[in-house]
């Protein structure tokens, strides 16, 4: 079988189905592929959170700060419950040192229109009781920031898409990028041979593989989190639960330079959510393992170690499962968006890393916007562009 769309789309976690719905919405034919079923990567094993208050004041924030705006309507547009609530994001603060950092991170995120306030530890623990009143000296709060069930975000996405017409193909891993003179003509999977002149790569953490085949060296690794989920509670996570320490070690690595701890080894830090049945869910790590989306004893055993600290009470819950996947991280933390020069029809749509879920909306926008009307209105999108690196 062949089929021939204006589009193909590579990859069905939520960034590939955004895409594939915001041009479907702009009438383009769409065809999507994905080698094992939605959620499978790392749309599959995330947290909820759609967070700009731990978006580093540039480009990046500004780029979560249009998907929020996107996200308050994007219940009723798809037509489809995504559990989309406002909750609020505290980024916990643990002594002096972070807090001097904090002060011109939040100066820099209100400049860019961020409504994020530091607060004292007696106003953290009235909005997120139960911290440990030891473990912090105050934090960072945002009200815009919230979460969202990211299963039911990307199959919303992928349902309504396929309202408007698009194909979507899964257990079709792509094996080969079909060229004609140079350019884009289609792609073959293990199954059947597609044609389009604009392949999209939303391959996520396995981008780099699908560039290979066009000759691109992606500059984007895998990075693997592991994350702690116990059974369903009353409510108990009140806020969206962060460390600042994770934002303050990018803009000042040399404070953890010297931190030779297994935490800091593996990247260990707060991320605190409960989901609507109940269940909290924490972690997390940041580890460069290749493709290991296996849990370790080491990583639980300090992620717990470290939860544990901030939050006592959740010694009180009990274990039902652990999770781990792996994030496409890219070297400067930003997305690749954009035709890539020196193929034509190959764009590029990857290196998220943990921040698919928040973005997914405004990354779906972009790209419909530049490849129907080769321009857009959504801030600071050069600042995307995939040839900002040397991709030969």
């Amino acid at each position: 079988m062949s089929l021939t769309a204006d589009v193909i789309v590579i990859g069905g976690g939520v960034i590939g189905s955004s895409i594939t719905y915001y041009l479907s919405k702009r009438g383009k034919r769409v065809i999507q592929l994905e080698r094992d079923y939605f959620n499978s990567g790392a749309s599959g094993s995330c947290d909820t959170m759609i967070s700009p208050n731990t978006k580093e004041p540039n480009e990046h924030l500004q780029l979560a700060l249009y998907s929020v705006e996107l996200y308050k309507t994007l219940s009723s547009e798809l037509g489809r419950d995504i559990e989309y609530e406002q909750k609020g994001s505290l980024l916990l603060i643990e002594n002096q040192e972070e807090l001097n950092i904090m002060e011109g991170i939040v100066k820099k995120q209100n400049s860019l229109g961020l409504n994020s306030r530091l607060i004292s530890a007696e106003e953290t623990l009235r909005l997120q009781p139960g911290l440990n009143r030891d473990a912090i000296v105050g934090a960072s709060y945002s009200e815009v920031d919230a979460d969202v069930n990211p299963f039911c975000l990307n199959l919303a996405f992928a349902d309504r898409a396929a309202a408007l017409g698009a194909q979507t193909f899964t257990h079709e891993g792509v094996q080969e990028i079909l060229l004609h003179n140079g350019a884009v003509a289609g792609v073959k999977t293990n199954r059947n041979t597609y044609y389009a002149p604009i392949v999209i790569n939303a391959a996520g953490a396995w981008a780099p593989i699908v560039g290979k085949m066009v000759g691109l060296n992606i500059p984007i690794k895998p990075r693997r989190g592991q994350t702690v989920i116990t059974e369903a509670v009353p409510p108990f996570v009140h806020k969206l639960v962060n460390n600042a320490r994770y934002i303050v070690g990018k803009h000042h690595p040399e404070l953890l330079k010297d931190d030779h701890s297994a935490k800091a080894r593996m990247g260990i830090a707060i991320s605190l959510v409960q989901s609507r049945k109940g269940n909290v869910e924490f972690g997390n790590s940041r580890e460069f393992v290749g493709y290991d989306t296996s849990n370790t004893y080491e990583c639980l055993r300090e992620l717990i170690k470290n939860a544990t600290r901030i939050i006592p009470g959740l010694k009180d819950l009990n274990i039902i499962r652990t999770m781990g996947g792996v994030r496409p991280h890219s070297p400067d933390s930003k997305p690749l968006i954009g035709f890539v020069q020196g193929v034509p029809g190959f764009f590029l749509a990857a290196g998220h890393e943990g921040d698919g879920i928040c973005l997914s909306p405004v990354t779906g926008k972009l790209v419909s916007d530049l490849i129907v009307d080769g321009k857009t209105d959504v801030p600071a999108a050069a600042g995307f562009d995939p040839n900002r690196f040397n991709l030969f």
